[in-house]
């Protein structure tokens, strides 16, 4: 089909495969997942044997990424803002190693954190790497960048980070695909040295680096996504990066500002443009998705001319921007469609029914009401709404694996009966150093590890602690007699109280794993099997 309706991580799906893709990476982390699931279920990527296997965390899919592009391949990583931090490590170097084949970063940044622990704007991640981004303004906008950014990378033999938000991930609209490209051959770099980042390399590589950056500037001085519009009215320029442009246009029924507006997708940042806008207006308003990036590039620098923003009130400082916010700043009348009735109160998520997670809490309730509150350290998953009423279980929860490593700093501060709440998938992604740690010292820790046999809080991806979780923690040190098993179920109650009463009691390191698989996929397998019975 040469037209598709596609969500924004479907249309960056489908560019890729069509762009030459070799293989994805990523961890799932809401908005980013349907672009690794999309690519999963896509025949043509089946029939190519493109790679699309989950990683075990995002720092291990970037890895993987760079290695297929070291393989002369076009690779594209795809993760969360948070995950972003977990691949920090080797997405910094790569910017200095450079690329072979193409490679693609793909960032779902979550303004409102309507999945996250924070807003943070992948944005500055780059800007620190000096790394080119390109910000989709809308779906085909996604579709195009991706389709032509591997060609880009390689071009300037540079990782490029693509930056969207949750609405564009998760919003629909049509798209127009291009020709099928054939995948790289395989090829190692011209400079063997490229990819060995010694002291005396590195320096070389981050003086290539340095040298690029005006090469970059100007691929943004000329790029199609970065257009200036001309407007009569010089009272106020706008500009307008990524999606914010779309809620810009949207207050007008033409789609078009009486102002000059510079609609900035691709960065680092055109600064002719910018200069031009500066110079024919009298102020200048900044639209852009989470943090005030270009506008804190502007403030101060360009002169006394006032930019306003979000740092100045015109805007909202924290969440997602909408129409409604631009057509405030623009003094235009707010479209009050939006507004939740008084009538209607907010109601909090709670795990599922016959959830096996519900079942651990009630147990560890139970006995923890004998050891005292604020003991139980809780990891990112479907579990962290025991927070909530009615369970009301749970008493942290920081980012992905810090369950087990804040557990053991309470410990190492002399709390007692000191107890780790962590999911299976979560502690393959960054539990398992953690509890290296608790072996290293015999910590007196109790490590609750709830399999559920996949990745539940994402929508069921696979995980990769399947059926290895007692091997594992024998494998770190764990001593066998202290790894316990329990099935989480309301008849199994008393056996799961006696289990934990004796672990926390325990002084070192002890792991408990409830086993039960998520009634969700386990649902969706009957639905399954009921309709292959069927059509037989």
């Amino acid at each position: 089909m040469d037209k598709l309706l596609l969500l924004g991580d479907e249309a960056i799906a489908q560019a890729a495969i069509d762009g030459g893709l070799s293989g994805v990476y990523a961890y799932p982390g809401t908005p980013s997942t349907e672009i690794t699931e999309y690519i999963q279920k896509n025949k043509y990527a089946k029939e190519k044997g493109i790679h699309s296997e989950w990683s075990a965390n995002e720092k291990t899919a970037m890895e993987s990424a760079i290695g297929m592009s070291y393989a002369g391949k076009r690779a594209m990583v795809c993760m969360k803002h948070v995950g972003l931090n977990v691949a920090a490590d080797a997405f910094m170097n790569s910017s200095i190693t450079g690329v072979n084949g193409g490679l693609l970063v793909v960032v779902a940044d979550d303004p409102s954190m309507h999945s996250s622990q924070n807003e943070q704007d992948s944005r500055y991640f780059a800007d620190f790497a000096l790394m080119p981004i390109l910000e989709p303004s809308n779906q085909q906008e996604a579709y195009d960048m991706i389709y032509d950014g591997f060609e880009l990378s390689e071009k300037f033999n540079t990782p490029i980070l693509v930056r969207i938000t949750t609405r564009l991930a998760h919003s629909r609209a049509g798209i127009s695909r291009k020709g099928v490209k054939k995948e790289n051959e395989n090829s190692l770099p011209s400079d063997p040295k490229q990819f060995i980042l010694l002291p005396s390399i590195a320096r070389k590589n981050y003086k290539v680096l340095i040298g690029n950056q005006v090469h970059f500037e100007k691929a943004s001085e000329e790029s199609k996504y970065n257009r200036y519009f001309e407007g009569k009215d010089k009272s106020l320029g706008i500009i307008a990066a990524g999606i914010s442009y779309n809620y810009l246009i949207e207050n007008y029924e033409d789609g078009k500002a009486p102002f000059p507006v510079l609609k900035i997708s691709q960065y680092p940042l055109p600064s002719d443009m910018i200069r031009k806008i500066y110079d024919e207006c009298k102020e200048i308003l900044v639209l852009e998705e989470g943090y005030p990036f270009i506008e804190n590039k502007l403030t101060g620098v360009l002169g006394d001319k006032k930019i306003k923003g979000r740092l100045t009130g015109d805007l909202p400082r924290d969440g997602e921007l909408n129409p409604n916010h631009v057509a405030v700043a623009l003094g235009l009348e707010e479209i009050k469609n939006d507004v939740i009735p008084e009538v209607l109160e907010a109601r909090p998520p709670v795990l599922c029914p016959g959830c096996g997670h519900t079942d651990v809490f009630n147990a560890l309730n139970e006995v923890m009401a004998d050891y005292g509150s604020g003991k139980v350290f809780s990891d990112i998953g479907c579990y962290t709404l025991a927070a909530l009423p009615p369970l009301n279980a749970i008493n942290t929860c920081v980012d992905m694996g810090a369950s087990i490593t804040m557990a053991k700093g309470a410990a190492d501060a002399g709390m007692k009966n000191v107890v780790a709440f962590i999911g299976d998938s979560t502690f393959t992604h960054s539990g398992m150093t953690g509890l290296l740690d608790c072996v290293y010292e015999k910590s007196p820790v109790t490590i609750i590890i709830s399999d559920n046999d996949t990745t539940g809080m994402t929508g069921g991806q696979a995980s990769h602690a399947e059926h290895v979780l007692h091997q594992i923690c024998k494998g770190l040190g764990v001593e066998e007699e202290h790894i316990r098993s329990f099935i989480p179920l309301r008849k199994n109650h008393n056996e799961a109280l006696e289990i934990l009463r004796e672990e926390i009691e325990y002084e070192g390191v002890s792991v408990i794993i409830p086993h039960r698989e998520c009634v969700r996929t386990l649902e969706r397998k009957h639905k399954i099997k009921a309709k292959i019975k069927k059509m037989k």
